[in-house]
């Protein structure tokens, strides 16, 4: 008979992780997805796309229902986990039977951020996360409405860029003096500015939200600095937490992320954690891959394989703000490091290779991409690259040699 494995959360780590399942363990555990979200997983980088009617909402499902009944999976979404019973090894759902389970997995990714200033809780105020969030927008943006973005991360980008092609007008406001600070230097954040800018979008930096103003809606927003921007909404896109509620209240170990080990289990037997909720040996990573990384190991784990997660060498290649965007490894550039850079910012294209005893450490690639997976691995698996230090600039074809 089956095992009853239970997995909480329909995104794109459980979606992951039922993939690597069916492939290493098909038919040793008897898999059920509960997610709060009332639709089948989707990719959430896509959004945006969604957001700015470059894609259908049912474009961006990562599995169709049929794949998920030919592997067996019971899916039951659009319900809310309310608790759990290690225990009893039991699952509490909201408005419905509780349900058991042998193995958990806990997915319940990260949820948004709102930044505590007066008039948070205004009408017109709301984030960018889910699908349902992107539904709000697109009725934002329909009618044409003011729209202030706070926060000039990813998240922050991507509602901006949506808006803005859906019609909305665009100001942009981030607390650092460049945009991406996490993922970009200062040359390739100046850049990726100059190139949203482009698109109509307002972009602010230095700017503190000090409070939003409004009579029971939103009328406008006031920067520390005393200027006011006049708006019909607030979107805060300031960052994201770890959703741990569940794994707290349960008793499990818990710092800034649900705490596990390189098996991805929690400090319950038998209970594991993965994606935006997991924080590994000090670390919560906030990106699809790392994910992905952490699924593979958990289901050769759960088939009974030797496996071991040991971290991820974080990366970021994403289409922002309709810019192609990549960063990988140190890409600020440590002491005793060296960087080649080409900056054409008439084109806009930016790349930068960061080089230290012989590797590649880091690089940041803008409007040019198509290499990013290649200096990626070349990074990750350490390989020396004296042979095509002249060339690497070029891309992997500018490395191959030629032919006689």
């Amino acid at each position: 008979m089956s095992e009853p494995l239970v997995i909480v959360g329909n995104g794109m780590a459980a979606a992951k992780l039922v993939e690597e399942l069916s492939q290493t363990a098909l038919g040793r555990y008897a898999i059920a997805v509960i997610g709060e979200e009332p639709r089948l997983a989707y990719n959430r980088v896509l959004l945006s796309s969604v957001l700015a009617g470059e894609a259908a909402s049912h474009e961006i499902e990562l599995k169709p229902a049929a794949w998920w009944r030919e592997r067996g999976v019971t899916l039951k979404y659009g319900a809310r986990v309310t608790g759990i019973d290690v225990g009893r090894r039991e699952l509490r759902i909201e408005n419905d039977e509780n349900v058991a389970f042998s193995r958990l997995v806990l997915a319940t990714g990260s949820l948004p951020l709102r930044l505590p200033v007066p008039g948070a809780d205004l009408r017109g105020v709301h984030t960018f996360r889910d699908s349902r969030d992107t539904d709000v927008l697109l009725a934002l943006a329909a009618r044409k409405k003011r729209v202030v973005v706070v926060g000039g991360g990813l998240l922050g980008l991507e509602a901006a860029y949506g808006l803005a092609r859906a019609g909305a007008r665009v100001t942009l406001l981030h607390l650092m003096d460049r945009l991406m600070e996490r993922q970009l230097d200062a040359p390739a954040a100046a850049l990726l500015k100059a190139l949203v800018a482009r698109k109509g979008i307002e972009v602010l930096l230095n700017a503190s939200t000090a409070a939003i103003h409004g009579d029971g809606c939103v009328d406008g927003v006031e920067l520390a600095d005393g200027r006011r921007i006049a708006a019909d909404a607030v979107i805060f896109a300031a960052g994201i937490k770890p959703n741990v509620a569940l794994a707290k209240e349960a008793g499990l170990a818990v710092n800034r992320g649900i705490v596990v080990d390189d098996a991805m289990q929690t400090s319950a037997p038998g209970i594991f954690a993965l994606g935006e909720c997991a924080e590994h040996r000090g670390t919560c990573y906030g990106l699809v891959e790392p994910a992905y990384e952490q699924a593979r190991t958990l289901a050769r784990h759960l088939a009974g394989r030797k496996a071991a997660y040991g971290g991820s060498v974080v990366s970021t290649n994403l289409k922002v703000s309709g810019v192609s965007v990549f960063s990988a490894g140190d890409f600020i550039g440590a002491e005793g490091s060296e960087s080649i850079v080409l900056n054409d910012v008439r084109r806009g294209i930016y790349k930068k290779l960061v080089i230290a005893q012989g590797r590649l450490t880091g690089a940041v690639l803008i409007g040019e991409t198509q290499d990013a997976l290649w200096y990626r691995d070349l990074i990750r698996n350490r390989e020396p690259i004296a042979s095509i230090r002249t060339a690497m600039m070029f891309g992997r074809v500018g490395t191959r040699p030629k032919a006689a």
